[in-house]
């Protein structure tokens, strides 16, 4: 009983802190695996590219996929409540005092600066995902040649010049081509 009530805290600290969205969250992932034995950052990863391609904001999918990680269907159900459960209460004080502060100097040199620091936390977590997808972070000092993930180098290179040449290309076409690059290059 207490994992569950840990979970809670923990995403829900992550939905409090978060701002930015589903990216944002990364920070707070990252920081679980080296205190929580839920998942790994090789199941991170896995993690990202799943919330990615599947439907729903991308938080709440990494919620709810750790959370069965951690603790099954319940589990998932907890991480997730967590998560959103901060959005909820915020939406609801906003809500009842927005109006009144909306022309509040205070409050929109607040939301201003809100922008930065959701794209800081966002910049963030892409180089966290580039270094996770790019190199074996595990080999850093013990073998070169293993550092580097070749197959998963070539298909980013395959995709940017795809995407630089072919902007009309629809994005659901590149997360089909990478799953199948992946089934075939077995990364």
């Amino acid at each position: 009983m207490m994992e569950y009530l840990i979970l809670y805290v923990e995403f829900f600290k992550a939905g409090l802190f978060a701002v930015g969205g589903g990216l944002a969250t990364l920070p707070f992932l990252k920081a679980m695996i080296g205190t929580h034995p839920w998942f790994t950052a090789t199941e991170l990863t896995n993690m990202i590219a799943i919330s990615e391609s599947t439907p729903g904001p991308m938080g709440v999918n990494m919620a709810t996929f750790a959370g069965f990680h951690a603790g099954g269907v319940f589990g998932s159900l907890i991480a997730t409540f967590g998560l959103i459960s901060p959005s909820i209460i915020i939406i609801i004080i906003v809500s009842k005092i927005l109006d009144k502060f909306r022309s509040s100097k205070t409050v929109q040199n607040a939301f201003y600066a809100l922008r930065p620091a959701s794209a800081g936390l966002i910049i963030g977590a892409m180089l966290d995902v580039f270094l996770m997808a790019m190199f074996h972070l595990d080999y850093w000092k013990v073998d070169m040649a293993k550092f580097l993930n070749i197959p998963a180098i070539l298909i980013f290179v395959i995709s940017c010049i795809c995407i630089w040449k072919w902007d009309k290309i629809h994005p659901i076409c590149f997360i089909i081509a990478g799953a199948v690059f992946g089934v075939v290059f077995a990364l």
